[in-house]
């Protein structure tokens, strides 16, 4: 810079005066301004930070109360399930028992019966065989069989009968 120009001079005290009320006006007025604002944006900021960090915690605790009532939920009826199953399983059992038993009874009615009837078929087999066997002893001899000597070989095979 050559200083001895006379108009470099005067470029320079402007520029020295032009910068000094650029200085002024920015340290006066401009920079506490944008300070106020980013004060403000650092105070909104620092408070929504607080807002959603207690959110966060809200909803966190909500998500645990959450998770118990499910829990809680999901254990009653597991033990509502095993208490219907259980009385199912025992209503079950009793009413196999009592089929059972009424099972039994039938059956021993039925084998009384069939017992009976066979002891019924029996008898009525004794007198027949009796006249049977006589016929055909007297179609072989050619005599007519004493039926008193026939009737203990008959009870004989009545009895074999009857004991099969």
């Amino acid at each position: 810079m050559d200083f001895k120009n006379p108009l470099t001079v005067s470029q320079v005290e402007w520029m020295v005066v032009i910068l000094l009320a650029l200085y002024v006006l920015l340290s006066r007025w401009a920079l506490p301004q944008i300070g106020s604002v980013l004060e403000k944006r650092a105070a909104t900021i620092s408070a929504d930070l607080e807002a959603a960090l207690s959110a966060k915690a809200e909803a966190d605790a909500a998500v645990a109360a959450l998770n118990k009532t499910m829990h809680d939920a999901r254990a009653a009826a597991q033990a509502e399930i095993t208490q219907a199953v259980d009385a199912a399983k025992a209503e079950a059992r009793a009413n196999a028992a009592t089929l059972q038993a009424k099972l039994d009874a039938q059956l021993e009615a039925s084998e009384a019966q069939i017992a009976a009837a066979r002891e019924a078929a029996l008898a009525a087999i004794k007198p027949v065989a009796a006249d049977t066997a006589a016929e055909i002893l007297a179609r072989l001899t050619g005599q007519t069989p004493d039926k008193a000597m026939l009737a203990p070989e008959i009870d004989a095979a009545y009895a074999a009968l009857k004991a099969a």
